[in-house]
């Protein structure tokens, strides 16, 4: 199966992976490891490791590999959960105001927050049936003079992005989610010449 997303939506998940340690295990398990080899990398007692790997495992962080025999016991080979964490933007304490103003900047977090919950939990459920979860993306970049631009180039992509929906929306077929929004575009990080 090919690396998808592992999206975390549970506030349990979200601390056992925060701490420092553990947040250093998972970064390891990118390679697939047993405890007694995290052990002896991280100069910490294998009994410490295990304790966390049994939690990150728990959580649903890591996950069994391989399990092999060794002086008289079973090594278990972990590895953290392929491809990207998501975590839930709720999870995260910020109260998103559930104001439906198109240039309130709220508005956009909170679009932008449901967008990621709901394609990290498609995406999941994508990868668990092996299938691919087929999205699109647009992006643009565009400089405007003055902010009352702003406000009629919306009312413009609006009418035009309506007259693309009209053509090709249908009542028998899928229905998508589409997200317009816009930002100032940070500036580059010193040294950046992008």
């Amino acid at each position: 199966m090919a690396a998808g997303i592992t999206y975390v939506d549970e506030p349990d998940q979200v601390r056992l992976a925060l701490s420092p340690l553990r947040r250093r295990l998972l970064a390891r398990l990118r390679e697939p490891a047993s405890a007694t080899q995290l052990a002896a990398a991280l100069d910490l007692p294998r009994q410490r490791v295990n304790y966390h790997l049994r939690a990150l495992e728990n959580a649903g962080l890591v996950e069994l590999v391989e399990e092999r025999p060794r002086r008289g016991c079973v090594e278990r080979i972990m590895r953290t959960r392929p491809g990207a964490f998501v975590v839930d933007p709720a999870l995260m304490g910020a109260e998103l105001t559930q104001i439906h103003d198109q240039y309130a900047a709220e508005h956009l977090v909170g679009v932008a927050a449901a967008t990621v919950r709901d394609v990290a939990r498609m995406q999941a459920r994508a990868a668990e049936e092996d299938k691919r979860l087929l999205t699109f993306t647009v992006e643009a970049e565009v400089r405007f003079e003055r902010p009352a631009d702003v406000h009629a180039f919306t009312d413009e992509l609006a009418q035009a992005l309506q007259e693309v929906v009209d053509r090709y929306d249908r009542a028998e077929g899928r229905p998508y989610r589409l997200v317009v929004g816009g930002h100032p575009k940070p500036a580059a990080p010193q040294g950046d010449n992008s």
